[in-house]
């Protein structure tokens, strides 16, 4: 079938969709006429498993679970990609037009090693579990991939990706004057701080994770952020600013060492709500979401008091989550309009020279640490949006080149040498000159 008949089928609406956008639903008439005419070229593939999917509720359609469920692994891909669904959110709308994301012809091939074996990408989405797989270049994607019946109308879920986000959004602040330094103690912002540790400390400080005050976050499901994602967004208990006051007792002087807390992103949130005036996930909505042409609505989940949760849980189909990469990979300017200052973007995810204990192989063995922002060692600046069980935004500002993955790792975390990692610094090598 040549270009001329499937349009003659499809109309203009329907091969842009599947041509330039790369939107077919998987098994849709559009995609399967595309498919038979060889048209596809790195549009979206859709697979309906996955690396041990029975075991992750295969079976029975991939259940979401409920509020005590939804952390357990027979839960795990259906809540990454619905947790709105199961949790309370705020919408942050997407534009009036989404920006048009170029597609390339066919998908790179990737070939890499990890563990002194060859691999290429159809190796590494059989043995991890990937729900979602984006590389793009610039504003042009080169590979889309989804696992696990999910598609490209799923929210999947960022975790602590969102902590950028929020680093983001107070750069914003600061441009605008609704913020005066980073300098600032957060007790200025928010008065009910006052007298607390937290309330002394300044923002800076909270940026770069370093406050000194005691947090134990090692996913136990006994440790602090367990309690704190009770007290915000599975909405135990009050939220707001009580969520916070429980964690002081300072143990070290401020802007000493890293130690990463998810609770110094949540006052940076309560910041950010006194000072622009307005619930975060509208102001993330008309700086960010809408200026950078989103395509789709997302969510951010909240407590019972209406504030977001901060340091966690945006949710957002994949595309979107690559406009964002995109956006920071261009030092915040999208297409010629500067939505976040440049100048907060080299700050936040650069590693500078001082203070020492945020370099990259100080602040963790392997990455240092910016503004809520994880940066990678070596003389190439790139960075990363982490997020626990396999979520991640890779940027390498030299290229523009970004890669997206939302997974459903079985451990929260993942200490050593990734695979990920092994797979990024082919991207980089193959894809970045």
């Amino acid at each position: 079938m040549t270009r001329a008949q499937l349009q003659r089928r499809l109309g203009t609406a329907g091969l842009l969709a599947v041509v330039v956008g790369g939107c077919a639903a998987p098994g849709s008439r559009e995609g399967v006429i595309a498919e038979s005419a060889g048209l596809m070229g790195a549009a979206p593939r859709f697979a309906p498993d996955g690396p041990d999917a029975e075991e992750y509720g295969a079976s029975d359609g991939f259940p979401t679970g409920d509020r005590t469920t939804f952390f357990r692994i027979p839960f795990l891909v259906g809540s990454h990609s619905q947790l709105d669904q199961v949790f309370e959110g705020r919408l942050v709308r997407r534009a009036d037009r989404a920006s048009r994301l170029g597609r390339a012809a066919s998908e790179p091939v990737l070939q890499y090693y990890y563990q002194g074996a060859a691999a290429d990408l159809d190796r590494y989405l059989s043995r991890n579990p990937a729900t979602g797989f984006l590389i793009a270049r610039g504003e042009t994607i080169l590979v889309e991939r989804y696992q696990y019946g999910r598609n490209d109308r799923h929210r999947f879920t960022s975790w602590s990706m969102a902590k950028t986000v929020t680093s983001m959004l107070v750069g914003i602040a600061i441009a605008e004057g609704r913020i005066r330094s980073v300098d600032d103690p957060a007790a200025i912002y928010v008065s009910a701080l006052a007298g607390t540790e937290y309330g002394r400390t300044s923002l800076r400080h909270l940026l770069q994770m370093s406050s000194g005050v005691r947090f134990v976050e090692e996913y136990s499901g006994r440790d602090d952020v367990a309690q704190l994602s009770a007290d915000t967004f599975r909405q135990v208990g009050a939220g707001g600013v009580e969520a916070v006051t429980r964690y002081d007792q300072r143990v070290l002087p401020a802007g000493s060492k890293f130690s990463y807390a998810s609770v110094e992103t949540q006052v940076l949130g309560l910041v950010l709500r006194n000072a622009v005036g307005r619930p975060v996930a509208d102001y993330l909505s008309e700086k960010i979401w809408q200026p950078m042409g989103a395509e789709a609505d997302a969510t951010w989940l909240v407590d019972r008091a209406g504030q977001e949760a901060t340091y966690c849980c945006i949710n957002a189909v994949l595309r979107d989550y690559a406009r964002l990469g995109v956006l920071l990979a261009h030092d915040g300017n999208w297409r010629g309009r500067q939505i976040i200052p440049a100048a907060w973007i080299a700050e936040a995810t650069r590693a500078q020279p001082e203070p020492s204990h945020l370099k990259p192989g100080v602040a963790t063995p392997f990455f240092g640490y910016g503004y809520q922002t994880w940066i990678f060692p070596g003389e190439r600046p790139m960075f990363a949006l982490l997020g626990v069980r396999g979520q991640t935004i890779m940027v390498d500002p030299t290229s523009r080149l970004v890669m997206v993955h939302t997974a459903v790792r079985k451990q929260p975390s993942s200490p050593g040498p990734s695979e990920l990692g092994a797979l990024w610094r082919t991207v980089v090598t193959e894809l970045g000159t």
